[in-house]
């Protein structure tokens, strides 16, 4: 049986829980809100269905969740293995009967009497400790006081946090449970994929498939499958979005399933705007107010750009989506007390210097600081002239300076934008009354006492210069004075991070060809595609406006960007196309090429569309380095588009004068954009505004109500979305036709009994790397290349080539995620000796063939593989495919220098052993080649694995080396006993 709905916003609870019904405000739940009443604890009931006044100023969906106990008891985390995990076989009975912090409880007053609510008050513990933690770590703090039931989070875990300037050197390991999980749909449709095949496997296992259901809150928002098909038009957003629907209908299809079949799961349709733009202007708390009791919001999302909400003050990082889907189940998070790396702002930015300069410029001190696996933490007098809007555009890009979080406490700056995004004046006071209350507001008016930080650095703002980044990495940043000495040594380097290797005859190559009939050419450096796109930027008004007021001059002067640059517009929510049109300047924009396209990610996620053919062809017949300039967040090779060998990181503003000036090889200072219709040179001088022009505009044409306007039409849905029919059954019927959603292999046979550690025997080497693999070359996310295994696929099933749509789009089908891994075209692998694109040799014949067919060889023959790597293995998005992939291929292990936070925990997480050599040491030092035969002596006895310890790598040429084993906590070690995180929690629900 089916049904059409009609609503947006759809929650499956709410239409069967009375209690929830009627509710048009925000209720909000989740297993963070723990009163000290001991019925409310961890140990007996929840009551999830509570009324958050947070967002009551506006009609908001609802979060609804029956009131049940929870599935996880005690035997839901019985580890018998290891004594770091004793804690995790107690009985309830051992169990303390009350709240182990209730003297902390406290009420929290209203101004003019009653009261907002209760908490668990950090002042009151009278800890002078306390006093000197970065405001990061509080929150940390505070959710582990608030959660404490001397089960999943002791008291000793507690203690732990509040001495973190001395625990946190040792690597200790600490319980977190986030509020809530946001989802986008890339990674989404994979994450209900899993939920829904997990409660077949619970079935399987005669368990009760529904106890496979998200018991903390659940955001996920699509805005990952548009794409730029049509552009420079003003039906470019129609008529993308009828695209993007006749390419997904079936993955929207079984997400808004997945919205009715789970409790507690929203989904916000296509077309209402960035993920993290909605978080930042709608979504996020700040501060939670559940049955009474207020805590600070703390979100995990399965994109890396999660970061953005700490702008705002509310604690949120990136995780992969196989954590995430554990996390939904109830399982704590298991992570390293992290340092914090304290990072004071001085000064103020110079007139015309960008937040995209800014953002750009920190990237590259910390990532040349080192911070990854730390919290990064903004203090300082410079952060009074920084908008809630720059500090997110700061926040945003953690993943690309490598840090866990770039977090920002919350100040009067914070309570501005909150009342600018239309949250009540009475939600303000009350996040205000309780921040305050708990010493977690910072006051820049009052003096401030100095807070302990692992280390320091130090920037004045006034130091920040205009620039952009690229080629070819986003810390690579590129002063814009010296952009063009920067592309000419780009064009003479090797081929790398900063080369092209273009002979020097050939530089100056003219490629001619015909657009639209006329006469058009292009050279190395010319700019193809323009693209204001992206949650980092498009958030931020005083960048947008900054680029309209760009294009207004220009158009005033009589330039114009050539029509065979792909120029677009994607906004980050409909704010921002409300207050372009309020100042006027859309209508510039438009005149440049710079229609609005859609609402969502687009060119940054490489979802930038075809280019058109004869430029295309002018550039592949030419061998031309064509660019592309965007401003977005990515800049990987192959990412943008498989044309574009350059890609520049660009604030708004700049990627329109690029655009003008149609080329990245061009010094601004000296040399003109183009000629006005006077007949006299235009400098780039002569169209940028003043940073009082912006704010200016700023200030009479971005209001409240244009936020309060746009979050209530999104719960209206769009037609398309509401006609969508599903189905009404909770567990999902696999269509063995579909080429979108195919039930994974993930549970096949398995067992109530943990399978223990795999060993590692004469592994052969599947893929030899350098430095700086990301998970865009390991699972790419773009156009899916027609001579491809993945194309082969699909066309065996009958899928014309113009509807293959991209590997996100098809990330719920595993066999096409298989396929696509190691798919990326610009994929560099030692073994094929200087040959780039998604080929390896299969060692035992010596053949060059695609990875995909050389693993499937390796896998029936019964033979391991494992990934040799450089440093910083796995940068990149929060991508569980660059796990999962590598897992159906059947690599074993991954031997690297260094990996990425989030990959690692993936790798952790599907079972594949992470490896680091020791310091000084690589596979080049050490001589491997590849073509080697690999033995890892990992003890077979999980209770004879230690986190971080060394182990033996031999080889069958007599060469031996010692690595560091990356299971970092006792619970990841579970994890790898039970073949991922997954299975353990299957197991473990499947004992209730």
């Amino acid at each position: 049986m089916y049904k059409t709905t009609s609503s947006s916003i759809l929650r499956a609870a709410s239409s069967r829980s009375p209690l929830l019904s009627s509710r048009s405000s925000l209720t909000q739940s989740s297993t963070s809100a723990v009163s000290p009443s001991p019925s409310s604890s961890l140990l007996g009931r929840r009551s999830f269905a509570t009324s958050s006044p947070v967002f009551r100023s506006l009609p908001r969906w609802s979060h609804c969740l029956h009131s049940r106990p929870s599935p996880f008891r005690p035997s839901s985390q019985i580890r018998t293995f290891s004594p770091g995990l004793d804690r995790l076989e107690r009985n309830f009975s051992s169990m303390a009967s009350e709240h182990p912090f209730k003297g902390i409880f406290t009420t929290l007053p209203k101004p003019g009497g009653g009261e907002f609510g209760k908490f668990y008050s950090l002042p009151a513990l009278n800890d002078p400790r306390i006093d000197k933690l970065p405001y990061s770590i509080r929150i940390l703090l505070e959710s582990a006081i608030r959660n404490c039931d001397n089960f999943q989070v002791t008291k000793e875990d507690v203690e732990k946090i509040i001495d973190w300037e001395k625990t946190a050197p040792k690597q200790v390991e600490i319980p977190f449970k986030p509020a809530r999980v946001l989802l986008q749909d890339f990674t989404g449709v994979p994450a209900v994929v899993d939920l829904a095949c997990m409660r077949d496997a619970m079935n399987k296992l005669g368990s009760d498939s529904n106890k496979i259901n998200p018991l903390v809150p659940v955001d996920l928002v699509i805005d990952h499958s548009v794409q730029v098909d049509v552009a420079r038009s003003e039906n470019a957003v129609q008529t993308n979005m009828e695209l993007e629907f006749q390419r997904n209908k079936e993955r929207f299809a079984f997400l808004k399933w997945g919205s009715t079949a789970f409790q507690n799961m929203l989904v916000v349709p296509p077309g209402s705007g960035i993920v993290h733009q909605v978080n930042l202007e709608y979504l996020g708390r700040v501060v939670f107010n559940t049955q009474g009791v207020l805590y600070p919001d703390s979100v995990v999302g399965t994109d890396s750009h999660t970061t953005m909400i700490d702008g705002l003050g509310v604690a949120g990082w990136g995780v992969g989506g196989i954590e995430a889907e554990a996390t939904m189940l109830g399982q704590p998070m298991s992570m390293v007390l992290p340092g914090v790396v304290g990072f004071k702002l001085s000064g103020k930015m110079r007139n015309g210097v960008t937040a995209t300069d800014l953002v750009l410029t920190v990237t590259q001190i910390l990532r040349k600081h080192g911070v990854v696996g730390k919290f990064v933490e903004f203090y300082g007098d410079g952060m009074s002239g920084l908008s809630l809007a720059d500090r997110a555009t700061i926040a945003n890009m953690s993943p690309e300076y490598g840090a866990t979080m770039g977090f920002f406490p919350v100040d009067h700056v914070t309570l501005q934008y909150l009342k600018l995004t239309g949250r009540s004046d009475e939600t303000v006071a009350m996040i205000e009354a309780y921040l305050r209350a708990n010493n977690m507001f910072v006051d820049y008016s009052e003096p401030q006492q100095d807070r302990a930080y692992s280390s320091y650095l130090e920037l004045n703002l006034d130091n920040v210069e205009p620039c952009i980044s690229g080629p070819k990495r986003p810390h690579d940043r590129v002063p814009l004075k010296e952009m063009k000495a920067d592309w000419n040594s780009c064009l003479d380097s090797k081929v790398g991070f900063k080369g092209f290797a273009i002979p020097k005859e050939a530089q100056e190559k003219v490629a001619n060809f015909s657009f639209n009939g006329k006469p058009a050419e292009i050279t190395h450096g010319s700019v193809v595609i323009a693209a204001i796109t992206s949650c980092t930027n498009t958030s931020n008004p005083s960048v947008m406006l900054g680029a309209g007021l760009v294009a207004k001059k220009a158009c005033d002067l009589g330039l114009q960007v050539k029509p065979w640059i792909k120029t677009s517009l994607a906004p980050g929510s409909g704010v921002v196309t409300k207050y372009l049109l309020k100042s006027g300047l859309q209508e510039y924009l438009n005149q440049q090429g710079f229609n609005i396209v859609g609402y969502g990610c687009t060119t940054c996620i490489g979802n930038s569309g075809e280019i058109n053919e004869s430029v295309g062809a002018a550039i592949t017949e030419n061998d031309i380095v064509a660019a592309a300039v965007l401003s977005g967040n990515r800049n990987f090779e192959g990412r943008v588009h498989p044309l574009t060998r350059a890609n520049y990181l660009a604030s708004p503003p700049l990627v329109v004068a690029y655009a003008l000036a149609g080329t990245v090889n061009i010094d601004f200072e000296t040399e003109p954009i183009g000629t006005g219709k006077n007949g006299k040179d235009v400098f780039l001088r002569d169209i940028w505004p003043t940073t009082e022009e912006i704010a200016e505009v700023v200030q009479s044409s971005v209001l409240p109500d244009m936020f309060r306007a746009t979050y209530e039409s999104i719960t209206k849905g769009n037609p398309m979305w509401n006609e969508l029919s599903v189905p009404e059954n909770t567990l999902y019927s696999w269509d063995p036709k579909s080429t979108y959603i195919h039930e994974p292999p993930y549970f096949k046979d398995m067992t109530m009994d943990p399978p223990g550690p795999h060993s590692v025997k004469d592994a052969y080497c599947l893929l030899n790397f350098g430095d700086s693999i990301t998970t865009d070359h390991i699972s790419p996310a773009g156009n899916i290349q027609k001579d491809s295994p993945a194309a082969k696929y699909l066309m065996e099933r009958g899928v014309d080539r113009k509807d293959f749509n991209s590997y996100g789009s098809r990330r719920g089908n595993d066999e096409i995620m298989a396929r696509g891994t190691f798919a990326n075209i610009r994929i560099v692998n030692k073994l094929m000796n200087g040959e780039v694109g998604p080929k390896t040799v299969h060692i035992p014949s010596g053949e060059k063939l695609s990875v995909f067919d050389a693993a499937m060889r390796y896998k029936s023959s019964g033979e391991d593989t494992i990934i040799l790597a450089g440093a910083e293995y796995g940068s990149g998005s929060s991508r569980d495919w660059a796990a999962k992939g590598p897992m159906l291929q059947g690599v074993k292990a991954v031997i690297a220098k260094s990996f990425e936070r989030i990959h690692r925990s993936n790798l952790v997480g599907m079972g594949i052993i992470p490896l680091c050599f020791k310091s000084g040491e690589d596979a080049d030092t050490l001589g491997l080649t590849g073509h080697e035969r690999y033995t890892i002596h990992l003890p077979t006895d999980i209770s004879e694995i230690r986190p971080g310890q060394d182990v033996t790598v031999t080889t069958d040429n007599g060469k031996s080396f010692t690595c560091t084993v990356r299971f970092d906590t006792e619970v990841e070690l579970a994890y790898f006993n039970h073949g991922g995180i997954l299975p353990y929690v299957i197991r473990n629900l499947s004992k209730q």
